[in-house]
């Protein structure tokens, strides 16, 4: 399979850089996958998983906001935040929507803190989702 090279970066720096032979993302649209020769493009990122398959196998990640670019065969997925399916935290994750529900069970929460309890518990949701795909290989 041809291969294109991928870079992923957050704010906290490089993710990874190297050669990959596919990419699927969440956009805001929907999954998106990426094969090299892909046309230019830029689409923005939402919450969910993202795969990357190599000639080493697939790795999976929890990546949460930010944007895709692919350009002139470089792809670029520039996250708010990305962490390698291994390396989640799981009891932290736990611990996230644990907050998030309490927050919304309350009655007299303000509107503003049930919309960021809401993103508290979809981003601790794909988390807890993303390292469970780990655990299941």
């Amino acid at each position: 399979m041809k291969q294109f090279p991928l870079k992923i970066v957050t704010p906290d720096g490089l993710r990874y850089e190297d050669m990959a032979q596919e990419l699927i993302v969440r956009t805001t649209s929907g999954d998106v996958g990426i094969l090299a020769g892909h046309i230019n493009c830029v689409a923005p990122l939402g919450m969910g998983r993202a795969t990357i398959l190599t000639d080493a196998g697939k790795r999976f990640g929890a990546c949460i906001g930010g944007m895709v670019s692919v350009l002139d065969g470089k792809v670029t997925l520039l996250a708010t935040s990305f962490e390698w399916a291994d390396q989640i935290d799981v009891e932290r994750a736990e611990e996230s929507e644990s907050r998030a529900r309490t927050v919304l069970d309350d009655k007299n929460a303000s509107d503003t803190d049930i919309r960021l309890a809401e993103a508290r518990l979809k981003r601790a949701l794909v988390r807890k989702s993303v390292a469970a795909s780990y655990k299941e290989r």
